[in-house]
């Protein structure tokens, strides 16, 4: 991946599901936007007032759950991702 992020952003590769759980395939249209993940960059963190460095609390490779509709779509070497700040991340899948 040629993308690096910035700050406490976080790239996501966003699992989306194309058939139901009987089996039936969904029109793009029909189906509900996707929240879960896999993390493929992390940025360096978020500098406070204080000079402190706070990382994301996520790693490379993660699964986790995110907000519905946050974040920005982008497109990279035909693969398309999600950028994320890391307090739109709610939870790592175990």
């Amino acid at each position: 991946m040629a993308l690096k992020v910035s700050g406490d952003r976080v790239v996501i590769r966003v699992d989306e599901p194309e058939t139901t759980e009987g089996g039936i395939h969904l029109p793009e249209s029909a189906q509900e936007k996707p929240q879960q993940g896999t993390v493929m960059e992390v940025g360096e963190g978020k500098r406070l007032d204080d000079g402190t460095l706070v990382c994301p609390d996520v790693e490379k490779g993660d699964k986790v759950i995110f907000a519905k509709y946050g974040g920005t779509e982008i497109t990279d070497e035909d693969e398309e991702y999600l950028i994320l700040d890391n307090s739109q991340i709610y939870a790592k899948l175990e």
